[in-house]
């Protein structure tokens, strides 16, 4: 079977296929899902949303203590209550962030001690205080210790001012809150010289730390953490030390954040060694290290880890063409013979590779097995990724020495892949369907008025992360265009993806002419910054062909990097299937027919439970079909519905991730399927003009806003509400989707972090009590966002009221109301 992926612009590759090797009957032991944490990868109570963050199973996050200076928000306790309803594991309290410059003021050990005291005090009374871990120096090697100094005698005199520190700091914790688990020393970069002292140190005094941290941050991290492993447990050994929990909390660098082929290479090497790790923290707040967008849209990076987090069972042995070297392509495979199923995640290499599978034990897979392959594309920080694209699903008989081999044929280097091994059984699975594809670098595009950019690359890591490695920036000229020459193989609609950043202040267009017709106007919504990329997609009908597709300087800047066209082939739909599903209680699997679409069945009884994740780009009704052999009841929203095996729901869904439970007496479930591309039809829709506004609130004009006002200065005060006046045809659970938009910002001189703060509004519904919400900063106040909230309405006349008695809520521009079942 040849897995052949979509073309692109650039040439074919010629080398011999690699060859990443899996041994399934060489197990490292239990999954542990060590590798998906991040530093202030939270920022607020419901920011990131519960939708994303629940199916990544998130082992452990690091964030400041409450109250911190260092950030305006992230405060370990406030975002404790998202992180462990939706699952997660601990959090790590970096202790130093109270302080608020970077690097950390050195006001001496007797200032910092009153901090330690009532930062404990408040954890130690949470009712989840065993899931926090102290962490009580940040960066010692180069803040306030300089322990990397190369001098020996200025080495040993600054190693004891900090091992004297340590050891009162630890004592303190553990005289407020004697069960604590302390966490050190938490170097910025590996160190043998001090960790050998440290440990004899800390074991003689015993203050040894529980968790064992330091950062990995070097452009050199993915080719010398093996070694900085191996050492570590050695100097452990001679120590007479057991094996300490080791968690990397600070890794990675912008380049690779959000690139799959970039994190599969860092998680392949953490779960290997099973260590914990946490991706650092280098822009924003609140998007686990920049792996989903918005709210609660995901990003090529983010169903990386969702992937991540569907492995069960034990991981094997990979082994990768070239270990422990930067930028290749690496791996990391799963076996549950429970499941039958064998997983194996890669990426982080252009051209072709065959995967060898070995030892497939027969007692769980048969004679043959069903491989599928789907691809995670990188689509930016910001920019939307739909469920993985599945590129074949063939079966595969198994050689005589007990090994499948799955070729790959034009891997792309920023993608990671994944490949699942389930039983052959009988039938022949139904034919992948793949779009054509094609994408075409700026860079090599036709440049009036503006310049080629580097970005991230290994001598610049910090960059951030571009396709090709560059951008076409300065755009800002009159006459600033970029002309592509794009082939098409037949007439059709295409789907046209645009790669760009947009740092402009607020809403920036471009003009898009294709072949010198009328130009059509492309809004881009606000970035972070430059390079901070996002995706915009619009539609455009092309004969079969060559074309020039010109995007030219519209209202203001916009930075370019790369367009992707695919052919439209009717509307977007998506597959879920159950197998890897997440699962509760205990159903069970059955491959007896491979045939169709789906890699086989998962039997579902009472007290059994799947949940998928289903996509949608945006807020709307979509067709949702249940196959299945008998009835089942779907959970959305926090309503439920019976759906009859294959009979199509329509369902309302939000923009980004939505977590669909089915449940049933006895059925046997193929897959969940999704269709559509939310249609707004029989959606309730109310313009902040029509708002009864008290307090001070009030209507604010704006070209942006879509009925040209906002409502503005709502909230900070008890009197300050918008109440809208909505009528519901029918009762039962609606989502009320808010439009809105605020930049609130707190510049705490961090060159690197963007610290954006979030609003709150508290919505009341009738007489139901008070809903605080969160809404996380737009980046700029004329782009609009949305964010969905489950509801209860009556039929006929419903109040929905807006206010914030404290502080300012965000802009709103108006509301939307769709029952959740339509």
């Amino acid at each position: 079977m040849a897995a052949t992926l979509p073309a692109t612009g650039s040439a074919a590759a010629v080398a011999d296929p690699q060859r990443l090797t899996v041994d399934l009957d060489s197990s490292e032991g239990p999954v542990m899902l060590g590798a998906n944490g991040s530093l202030y990868g939270l920022s607020d109570d419901g920011v990131p949303s519960d939708a994303v963050m629940e199916p990544l199973k998130i082992t452990s996050v690091s964030q400041k203590p409450e109250g911190g200076a260092q950030h305006p928000n992230g405060d370990a306790l406030t975002v404790s209550r998202s992180f462990f309803r939706t699952g997660g594991g601990e959090i790590n309290v970096m202790m130093q962030d109270i302080y608020a410059k970077w690097p950390y003021e050195d006001l001496g050990i007797d200032d910092y001690l009153p901090k330690v005291d009532k930062i404990v005090k408040e954890i130690s009374a949470d009712p989840n205080s065993d899931r926090f871990v102290y962490i009580p120096f940040n960066e010692p090697d180069q803040i306030w210790y300089k322990l990397d100094v190369k001098d020996p005698a200025q080495y040993e005199k600054n190693r004891d001012r900090f091992f004297q520190d340590w050891k009162t700091v630890y004592r303190r914790i553990r005289a407020i809150d004697p069960d604590a688990r302390i966490a050190g020393p938490n170097e910025a970069a590996y160190h043998t010289r001090l960790l050998r002292d440290f440990l004899a140190f800390a074991q003689r005094e015993n203050v040894l730390p529980q968790v064992m941290t330091w950062h990995e941050l070097g452009s050199g991290s993915l080719r010398d953490f093996q070694a900085h492993y191996d050492d570590y447990r050695r100097l452990e050994r001679e120590a007479g030390i057991a094996p300490l929990k080791i968690n990397i909390d600070e890794y990675a660098n912008r380049r690779d954040l959000s690139v799959p082929g970039q994190l599969v290479q860092w998680v392949s090497m953490f779960e290997r060694n099973k260590v914990y790790a946490n991706m650092a923290y280098w822009d924003a707040a609140g998007n686990l290290s920049g792996q989903m967008v918005r709210t609660n849209v995901p990003n090529g990076g983010w169903w990386l880890f969702r992937w991540y987090a569907g492995l069960t069972g034990n991981t094997v042995k990979v082994t990768p063409p070239r270990p422990n070297t930067v930028d290749t392509l690496q791996g990391l495979a799963s076996l549950d013979t429970s499941r039958r199923q064998a997983q194996v995640l890669l990426g982080g290499a252009d051209g072709d590779a065959d995967v060898v599978v070995r030892n497939v034990p027969r007692s769980a897979f048969g004679r043959t097995v069903t491989a599928t392959v789907a691809e995670a594309a990188w689509s930016g920080y910001e920019g939307q990724h739909a469920a993985p694209r599945v590129l074949a699903r063939t079966k595969v008989t198994i050689a005589q020495d007990g090994s499948a081999t799955v070729p790959l044929r034009g891997l792309h280097k920023m993608s990671a892949y994944r490949i699942v091994l389930t039983p052959g059984g009988s039938g022949t699975p139904s034919a992948v369907s793949v779009p054509w594809s094609a994408s075409y670098e700026a860079e090599d595009a036709a440049i009036t008025d503006g310049k080629v950019y580097t970005q991230g690359t290994v001598s610049n890591a910090n960059g951030y992360a571009a396709s090709g490695t560059k951008d076409v920036g300065s755009l800002n000229q009159p006459g600033s265009q970029v002309a592509f020459t794009v082939d098409v193989p037949k007439d059709g609609t295409y789907d046209l993806a645009i790669l760009y950043g947009n740092q402009s202040g607020g809403p920036a267009t471009q003009r898009l002419t294709v072949d010198g017709a009328d130009p059509v106007t492309v809004t881009y919504a606000s970035t972070e910054n430059w390079t901070y990329r996002a995706k915009k997609d619009v539609g455009h009908r092309l004969t079969a062909g060559t074309h020039q597709v010109v995007l030219a300087k519209g209202d203001a800047e916009v930075t370019l990097d790369r367009i992707d066209l695919t052919a439209r082939t009717g509307a977007p739909c998506a597959s879920y299937e159950a197998t890897l599903a997440d699962i509760s209680g205990r159903p069970s699997y059955d491959y007896t027919s491979s045939a169709g679409v789906g890699t086989g069945a998962l039997v579902l009884r009472p007290g059994d439970k799947a949940v998928f994740d289903v996509y949608a780009p945006r807020d709307g009704y979509y067709t949702v079909t249940p196959r299945t052999s008998a009835s089942v009841k779907l959970a959305l929203h926090g309503g439920t519905v019976t759906a009859a095996p294959g009979r199509p729901l329509r369902l309302y869904l939000v923009a980004g991730n939505n977590r669909v439970a089915m449940t049933s007496g006895h059925a046997a479930v193929r897959s969940l399927d999704v269709t559509g591309d939310g249609s707004a039809a029989g959606t309730l829709s109310y313009e902040g003009a029509s708002a009864t506004l008290a307090g001070g609130a009030k209507l604010v004009d704006s070209p942006h806003a879509s009925a040209g006002s906002f409502i503005g200065e709502l909230g900070n005060s008890p009197s300050s509400t918008a109440e809208f006046t909505v009528n519901a045809p029918r009762p039962g659970r609606y989502v009320l989707v808010v439009h809105y938009a605020h930049n609130d910002r707190r510049d705490n001189g961090h060159a690197y972090n963007t610290d954006i703060m979030s609003r709150t509004a508290d919505i009341t519904v009738g007489s139901a009590a008070p809903r605080k919400v969160t809404f996380k900063n737009t980046w700029s106040e004329d782009d609009y966002w949305t964010v969905g909230v489950p509801v209860d309405l009556v039929k006929g006349t419903n109040k929905v009221t807006f206010g914030n008695a404290t502080a300012w809520a965000p802009d709103i521009d108006r509301i939307e109301l769709g029952r959740v079942v339509g």
